[in-house]
């Protein structure tokens, strides 16, 4: 079974003052749901939630470690315009550290699924 490791920015990070009634819980909740929906389509998922870049590159350097994945996904809220030396580092650490998987984008978790089947 294919291997993907979802990468994102962990929900207690984000900031939405626009829509109070998303809480951290409430998105953690819907990204586990699509994750499960491709686990559900024959995926072997592991999730990896980093915060602003304390220790997101780290964290994410170890998942690397632990196992070896076929396609590594990177979450929208991750390329944020303001996130983008965030997202260049953890380019480079998925690069370094996974040079054969794929990499793939979702625009929300709502299309998780179809951003990884484009590519494995």
């Amino acid at each position: 079974m294919p291997t993907v490791l979802a990468l994102g920015l962990d929900p207690a990070f984000v900031d939405l003052p626009d829509r109070p009634d998303l809480t951290p819980d409430l998105i953690r909740a819907f990204i586990e749901a699509q994750l499960g929906r491709l686990r559900s389509l024959g995926y072997v998922v592991q999730s990896c939630l980093v915060d602003l870049g304390e220790t997101a590159e780290a964290v994410t350097l170890a998942q690397l470690r632990a196992q070896s994945f076929d396609c590594v996904l990177f979450g929208a809220g991750l390329r944020a315009p303001e996130r983008l030396l965030l997202f260049e580092k953890l380019m480079n650490v998925v690069h370094a550290g996974a040079p054969n998987a794929k990499i793939c984008f979702n625009t929300t978790p709502a299309d998780t699924a179809e951003a990884v089947r484009r590519w494995v």
